[in-house]
């Protein structure tokens, strides 16, 4: 894996924890993008959240459902917690409906 600068890092995590702020950070590409933005391989990541190495290369690739104690090590590395965030509903995901007169 590459060497991240600093400033890399610290970019990463600040698009990270915007997206964690609007709802929009999912599995699996959330634990990727956490474990590429703190600069770890898979296995060192494996090792600080006490997870399998096998385990995050499956939730990474969404071959994997999971728990939430195991979501809760990996999200305790980034300083997350888990929750519900409710969705967004005032955007512009659908258009109102028209109405005749």
């Amino acid at each position: 894996m590459k060497q991240l600068t600093r400033e890399e890092i610290r970019l990463q995590r600040q698009h990270i924890r915007e997206r964690a702020a609007t709802a929009e950070l999912r599995l699996p590409d959330a634990v990727l993008d956490i474990r590429k933005s703190l600069g770890l391989t898979q296995e060192k990541f494996a090792e600080l959240t006490g997870v399998t190495k096998r385990q995050i290369a499956e939730i990474e690739t969404g071959k994997a459902n999971p728990t939430l104690d195991t979501l809760h090590k990996i999200g305790k590395l980034f300083g997350f917690t888990l929750g519900f965030v409710p969705k967004d509903t005032s955007g512009p995901s659908a258009p109102p409906p028209k109405i005749k007169m």
